[in-house]
């Protein structure tokens, strides 16, 4: 039920140490670890003798991981090194390795096919390292839904108003029309909204008083990588480019979505913002911010898992156009993988 060749966020970087550590990546149970030259390893989380967990054995000195029940070693490859009691390690024994990068202070996991995964894949977070942008290092929660109800939500601006009224939303945004774009890798959901009043959790931020013209840009990539982007303008100014007006307040969120299981998702996410990029005030503000507001998502997408479960929607409105063609999008991807068929456009 999940695209496997695709890169997946498996865990924040400080979270990867030296100590083993378990998660759980589309269903496979996986121990990461940083081996002694600082690089991040990736093995499956079973030792293949009686499939106990090998991050409830140890990692040696030399980066091998030794199994609690009867000392079986495995190298950063998955190969077994040693066998107490045996002269050689049976062939059988050998635990699957995944390709890792870290990128934008994430540890990323290529589930599928080794040899097509390729780093530069890694989607490009456009102003990284820009001296001029605030960053907003992020969080992480764990939500019990799917992960497809995350990403309907993330490709649906309208719900902000009823979701996050004292936040991101509010009534003078209701009933403006969406427009949604369907690309190879991506589906984009946007509208400009004119002469509106400016929301709670920008109006904190924005440098001009009085109304705003504002852009909202909700994009879900392949797999399920969620790309917000704010714009708000004193009204009157309402530009998708540069120059833009000098009061413009912009907001890139990135929100990467990595499915558990078919009911949990692991969601994490950062902000950049093009003022204020020193002031730790203000990210530790945004980060705050942010969190109760996905908090509110979190509460109503595990209702709607929960309700969908128990009695499935045939019910579509306008607003879902751009989340069922991520779904028809990326199930056409996963059938086409299992297939062995061409990739679909």
């Amino acid at each position: 039920m999940f695209l496997k060749n695709a890169w997946y966020v498996a865990a924040s970087d400080h979270e990867i140490g030296r100590q083993l550590h378990p998660c759980k990546v589309l269903g496979e149970d996986v121990v990461l670890y940083r081996k002694q030259n600082g690089a991040v390893a990736a093995l499956e989380d079973a030792c293949p003798h009686r499939k106990l967990p090998l991050s409830m054995g140890r990692l040696l000195d030399d980066d091998g991981v030794e199994c609690g029940y009867h000392g079986l070693v495995f190298d950063c490859s998955g190969s077994c090194v040693k066998a107490p009691g045996m002269a050689k390690p049976a062939k059988q024994a050998v635990v699957h390795s995944y390709p890792v990068a870290e990128r934008y202070g994430l540890v990323w996991i290529w589930m599928g096919d080794p040899d097509k995964a390729d780093p530069d894949d890694i989607l490009n977070v456009e102003h990284w390292g820009d001296p001029t942008w605030g960053v907003n290092r992020g969080d992480a929660m764990t939500v019990n839904c799917n992960y497809l109800y995350l990403t309907d939500n993330l490709l649906d601006p309208s719900h902000v108003s009823w979701v996050h009224q004292t936040s991101f939303g509010n009534s003078d945004i209701v009933g403006h029309p969406l427009q949604t774009q369907v690309d190879e890798d991506r589906v984009l959901v946007s509208r400009w909204m004119k002469n509106v009043e400016v929301a709670p959790f920008y109006a904190k931020f924005v440098k001009f008083s009085g109304n705003c013209d504002r852009k909202q840009h909700y994009e879900i990539r392949v797999p399920s990588h969620a790309v917000i982007k704010a714009i708000f303008t004193p009204a009157g100014t309402a530009s998708d480019t540069e120059p833009f007006h000098p009061d413009v307040f912009l907001m890139d969120s990135y929100n990467f979505l990595t499915p558990v299981d078919e009911s949990t998702t692991r969601y994490f996410w950062f902000q950049l913002r093009n003022f204020s990029p020193d002031d730790e005030e203000v990210s530790r503000q945004f980060a705050r911010d942010v969190r109760h507001a996905f908090e509110e998502d979190r509460v109503v997408l595990e209702a709607v898992h929960a309700g969908m479960a128990k009695s499935p929607s045939r019910l579509n409105l306008p607003q879902d156009a751009g989340p069922l063609r991520f779904r028809q999008k990326i199930q056409a991807l996963i059938d086409a993988e299992r297939s062995g068929a061409p990739v679909p456009a």
